[in-house]
């Protein structure tokens, strides 16, 4: 489900207690070329969850989730843990934690009022539909109904990110793990190697005393932020360094194998859970291991099967493949490119889909028609976004400094 981008990248390794070479300032520095592999698979993990976010129908066999044990959520987790610390190590390197710190809540509080107003236009989709077309379904299968019977209390527990309606578990996920990245950027850059295995003793203790947030009426949230910052502080150990170190690691053929070998055994186990004639061919004693694999809280072969996947497809799409700059891939690179806007788009669109399907009976080619059309807007928007950004930047309103563009990479400044 996943690549792990810039695997091959030329970064230097991290010396212990240094700034990494790649974020060292660097005076009339030219601006360095953008990493489209990172924007190409943000792009696709965008189209995917708005696919996975529709009702179950033949299209949504072409997502990755159906093959594996991971899905587009790790792709979006991983990149954003990247972007943010290759962008923000590099405003700590030159300007200091303080600034750092400062552009990092700058954006939390963006992505945060992002999620209140999507959270506001979603409750009121829903709410259109289900009184336009009397049926209370809508507002319990998108676990609203706590809305309409405390609406006060309710409201307050969605600003503080307790109260969340179906589909909208990744952003207050987004939001917790950039607020905690000052520090843990702080000591990445000094201590990279340190800094994971401590994110890793997190992760363990997490699953030990079962530590999660709680949620609104009940519950925790969906997302275990203690066990999901793995994945969010490996992706920028890669891009401190971590990825440069790898990389004669992943060009091994034995790796390799290994990968192709897991990747095969996730597969072999996902077609039980689609067809459970065949469930007796997975030996028993394997099962009760394994099972469950819980997407709350990453379970590792969440995170294994992300990490196989990644090697793979870094070793296959290297970092100067001309198809990056393909017009055929163009949309996926620009919704990447405007993460954030396009993810409430898809989220506002996997809702208005879902209520086509159900009010109106088309079966796979109205199914096709709606996902085709989702991904088709939420291009169109990326590129109007874009337009608008450079139009914008011609006419002298936005600042065309590396540290500006390179903010950019994270969906803002």
């Amino acid at each position: 489900m996943s690549q792990l981008p810039a695997t091959d990248s030329p970064a230097a390794p991290v010396a212990a207690g240094t700034v990494p070479p790649q974020l060292a300032p660097r005076a009339a520095a030219p601006v360095a070329a953008r990493e489209l592999r990172l924007d190409l698979f943000r792009g696709l993990a965008l189209w995917l969850i708005f696919i996975d976010h529709l009702p179950p129908n033949l299209l949504t066999w072409a997502t990755i989730r159906n093959y594996g044990f991971s899905d587009a959520t790790e792709i979006f987790i991983f990149i954003s843990g990247y972007t943010a610390a290759f962008v923000y190590g590099r405003v700590l390197s030159s300007q200091g934690f303080v600034v750092a710190g400062a552009r990092i809540l700058k954006r939390v509080w963006q992505i945060y009022v992002a999620h209140i107003f999507l959270f506001t236009i979603y409750l009121a989709e829903i709410s259109y539909v289900g009184a336009s077309f009397q049926n209370p379904l809508y507002a319990e299968e998108m676990g609203i109904l706590d809305f309409f019977r405390h609406p006060d209390v309710t409201i307050v527990q969605a600003l503080l990110l307790k109260f969340r309606p179906v589909n909208m578990d990744v952003l207050p996920l987004y939001i917790v793990l950039m607020l905690g990245l000052p520090p843990m950027l702080w000591l990445m850059v000094r201590r990279a190697d340190l800094t994971l295995m401590l994110s890793v003793a997190l992760y363990a203790l997490a699953w030990e005393f079962e530590w999660n947030l709680p949620a609104y009426p009940d519950g925790t949230w969906f997302f275990n932020p203690f066990a999901w910052q793995l994945l969010f502080v490996f992706g920028a150990w890669c891009a401190l360094g971590g990825a440069a170190r790898m990389a004669p690691l992943l060009r091994s053929p034995v790796t390799m194998a290994l990968c192709v070998a897991y990747l095969v055994f996730a597969f072999a186990v996902t077609l039980t859970w689609h067809f459970p004639q065949i469930g007796h061919l997975l030996p028993r004693t394997l099962a009760q291991w394994m099972y469950p694999i819980s997407k709350t809280d990453l379970d590792v072969l969440r995170f294994a099967h992300f990490l196989a996947l990644a090697a793979i497809v870094v070793r296959l799409l290297p970092r100067g493949w001309p198809g990056l700059t393909s017009p055929w891939l163009r949309p996926l690179v620009l919704c990447g490119q405007h993460s954030l806007e396009i993810f409430c788009l898809g989220v506002f669109l996997a809702f208005a889909g879902h209520f086509l399907l159900v009010e109106f009976s088309g079966g796979a080619v109205l199914h096709a028609l709606i996902s085709v059309a989702g991904v088709a807007i939420m291009s169109a928007a990326a590129a109007l976004f874009s337009w608008y950004k450079k139009a914008t930047s011609r006419n002298g309103s936005r600042s065309k400094s590396a540290a500006g563009a390179d903010a950019d990479m994270t969906g803002g400044g």
